[in-house]
């Protein structure tokens, strides 16, 4: 298996999303403006939904977005049909053209799904993602992680408000917070949390819940034969399909 395919498969194994490496930059010339962020909790939920919709802005300029008309966007309308909302969270789906096995969900409610993981998946697998991605931004693990970036001694002051408002990032700002907040790998305990929730979440719109377990088990026979240290501190697909597979089992 080719490295950029093995560290996709991983990454949306362990319920992230992936950054092209590509667009790296130097943190120190991020813009010094505004007030000093000593506390970044001090940010309202409206604040931070700001940041992440211009996350989410930018994705959407940067990848190739499926038409109405196409297979994929055709396909994606079908599956969340009436999934405007869930549990008060708004929600807007878009299907990326790119042969990625992906996927990933911003907490302003927008969740983007890669047409590599939907060639991939079946329907109520694809729906399992879903409920998987929803799950980590209503557990609240998304806001965590953009409050845990604005902490560092690099953001302090690179997030500023103008006029009462939140400020307009830079390209380069968005892709870090992209890197930070999204892609990154979320601990054993989010993972098991963010897998509970799309529990719950295929089981109230009536989707076949087992389809969270095989669509574990399809990404773990995808990453069979080789090693990865991310399975030293993430739960392996395997084990969460198993998982998944007794919550089934008393339910």
């Amino acid at each position: 298996m080719e490295r950029r395919q093995f560290l996709l498969l991983s990454a949306l194994a362990s319920g992230v999303s992936v950054w092209n490496p590509a667009r790296a930059f130097d943190l120190g010339k991020m813009l010094d403006a505004g007030k000093d962020i000593l506390e970044a909790q001090s940010l309202s939920d409206s604040d931070l939904n700001i940041y992440f919709k211009q996350i989410s802005e930018q994705e959407d300029k940067q990848n190739k977005i499926a038409g109405a008309s196409s297979k994929y966007g055709k396909r994606l309308s079908k599956l969340t049909k009436g999934l405007n909302q869930y549990n008060g969270l708004k929600l807007n789906f878009k299907a990326y053209e790119t042969p990625e096995i992906n996927a990933f969900a911003v907490a302003d409610g927008s969740i983007r799904i890669y047409s590599g993981l939907m060639d991939q998946f079946t329907d109520d697998e694809v729906r399992y993602v879903v409920g998987h991605e929803i799950g980590h931004v209503q557990a609240g693990h998304s806001k965590a992680r953009i409050q845990m970036a604005l902490r560092t001694s690099a953001f302090r002051k690179a997030i500023a408000a103008t006029d009462g408002k939140a400020a307009r990032l830079a390209e380069s700002q968005l892709g870090e917070l992209f890197e930070s907040v999204i892609k990154a790998q979320h601990s054993q305990n989010n993972e098991r949390e963010a897998d509970d929730r799309a529990m719950q979440f295929m089981r109230t719109k009536q989707y076949n819940p087992l389809a969270c377990v095989s669509a574990l088990e399809k990404l773990d026979a995808m990453n069979s034969g080789g090693g990865a240290s991310w399975l030293s501190t993430h739960p392996s697909p395997k084990e969460r399909a198993q998982r998944m597979r007794e919550q089934l089992a008393v339910s």
